[in-house]
C-alpha cells in the first residue's frame, strides 16, 4: 500500500454497500415484500452486530466482521488451475470426518453472538450440502453468500434462497462463454446464463466471483461485459486474482500494472454504479492497511474444522471441533501472525 494513498475501510463500505444493494433490490420489487423485509432486519442487525463486536474491542478482543466456512471439499467440476485441487483440499469423493450440520450450526449461532456480520459459505461445492445451507438459513441476522459454481441451482435450491433473503447466491464466471468454458467446461457458460434467467424470475438477485488473470482483465472489467451481468441482476462483483497453482500457469498471474488497472477500474466502477457492491481481493486488503487473515478481518473454518488463517493458507493449529470460536480467534498461529506485524507488510503470501 502507497503511503499516500488514503486507506480504504472495507468493513465500512461493505456495511454501507450491502444497504444500497439491498435498497435498489426493493426499489426494483415493489411488489415483493420478502426484500423490504429483508432490508428492515438486516439494517437492525448490522447496527446490533457493529455494538457485539465494540463490546468485545472494549474488553480487548477484536472481531472480525467476516467468517469464510468452506462447508465441503466435495466439487462436481475440475476447473482449470483450481488451487484447492492442487492442494488436495478439493475431491470427488464423499469427505471424511468433515463438520456436520449440527456442528457448522452451532459455529454459525457463536458467530451470531460474537457480532460476526457476514458469513461466506465455500467449498468445493456448497451446493453439495443444502443440509448446511439449511442451517445457515435459520441465523437470519448473518448475510451469508454462498460462493458456486451455479451447476445445482435447480428449482429447490432457487426456492431455497427465495425463501431465505440471508441466503445470496454468488456465481463463479471467468468473462464470456470461451472464457468461462475454457477454464471450468464445457457448457457451463449456458448453465449459468440459465440460471441467472431463473433468478431474474424470482427476484433474486446475485453476485458474481471472478477469478481475474491478465488474459480475462479487459473483458472481466469492460463496461459492456459488466452492464451484461447487472441486466441479468447482478448486484455484486468480486475480482479475485489468480494464484497460479504451477511454474506453468505463473504467467497468467495479474503484475503491477494489471493489479494498477484493475484498481483504477473497480474505483471508477464503485464511483459509476452506487447500488452495486464491488469488491478485490487481495486489492482491497492492501488498501485497508494490509492482510485482513488470521482474525483481522476474517479467518477460515475448512471442512473438517481446522481453523486457518485464510483459505489460501491451509494451515491449522486448532479445530473448532474441540473449541469455541472465540478461542479459536486466540490460536497461537492467529496470534503470532498478528502480533509479528507479517500481515501489514508487503509479501508474497
Amino acid at each position: 500500500m502507497m503511503n499516500d494513498e488514503k486507506q480504504f475501510d472495507l468493513e465500512t463500505y461493505m456495511a454501507r454497500g450491502v444497504e444500497n444493494v439491498v435498497k435498489s433490490i426493493v426499489a426494483t420489487s415493489l411488489f415483493h415484500p420478502k426484500e423490504r423485509k429483508f432490508i428492515a432486519r438486516f439494517a437492525k442487525a448490522s447496527k446490533e452486530a457493529t455494538a457485539r463486536r465494540k463490546r468485545f474491542s472494549d474488553a480487548g478482543t477484536h472481531i472480525p466482521p467476516f467468517l469464510i466456512a468452506s462447508i465441503t471439499s466435495r466439487c462436481n467440476l475440475h476447473c482449470a488451475g483450481c488451487y484447492a485441487r492442487s492442494f488436495s483440499t478439493c475431491e470427488d469423493g464423499e469427505p471424511v470426518a468433515q463438520l456436520d450440520a449440527a456442528e457448522w450450526s452451532r459455529l454459525f449461532h457463536e458467530a451470531s453472538a460474537l457480532g460476526i456480520s457476514f458469513i461466506l459459505l465455500a467449498g468445493g461445492e456448497p451446493m453439495v450440502r443444502p443440509e448446511v445451507i439449511r442451517e445457515a438459513a435459520g441465523v437470519p441476522d448473518i448475510l451469508f453468500p454462498v460462493f458456486t459454481n451455479g451447476t445445482m441451482l435447480r428449482a429447490e435450491n432457487l426456492d431455497l434462497f427465495d425463501r431465505n433473503r440471508n441466503l445470496f447466491p454468488v456465481l463463479s464466471i471467468e468473462g464470456d462463454a470461451e472464457q468461462t468454458d475454457a477454464r471450468r467446461g464445457h457448457g457451463i457458460y449456458r448453465i449459468l446464463t440459465e440460471a441467472m434467467e431463473n433468478m431474474k424470475k424470482q427476484h433474486i438477485a446475485f453476485g458474481a466471483s471472478i477469478t481475474v488473470t491478465k488474459n480475462n482483465l479487459a473483458t472481466v472489467t469492460g463496461g459492456e461485459w459488466i452492464e451484461d451481468l447487472s441486466r441479468r441482476g447482478c448486484k455484486v462483483f468480486i475480482f479475485v486474482e489468480y494464484v497460479p497453482t504451477s511454474g506453468e500457469t505463473a504467467h497468467l498471474a495479474p503484475d503491477d500494472d494489471a493489479r494498477r488497472a484493475l484498481a483504477e477500474r473497480i474505483d471508477m466502477l464503485r464511483g459509476q454504479k452506487s447500488d452495486t457492491l464491488f469488491l478485490s481481493f487481495p486489492g482491497d486488503e492492501q488498501k485497508s492497511n494490509g492482510c485482513l487473515a488470521a482474525g483481522r478481518g476474517f479467518f477460515h473454518i475448512n471442512s473438517h474444522g481446522g481453523a486457518e488463517p485464510c483459505p489460501f493458507s491451509p494451515y491449522s493449529d486448532m479445530s473448532v471441533r474441540g473449541v469455541s470460536l472465540l478461542e479459536a480467534l486466540k490460536s497461537p498461529l492467529f496470534s503470532s501472525l498478528r502480533e509479528s506485524g507479517l500481515l501489514v507488510e508487503d509479501h508474497a503470501g
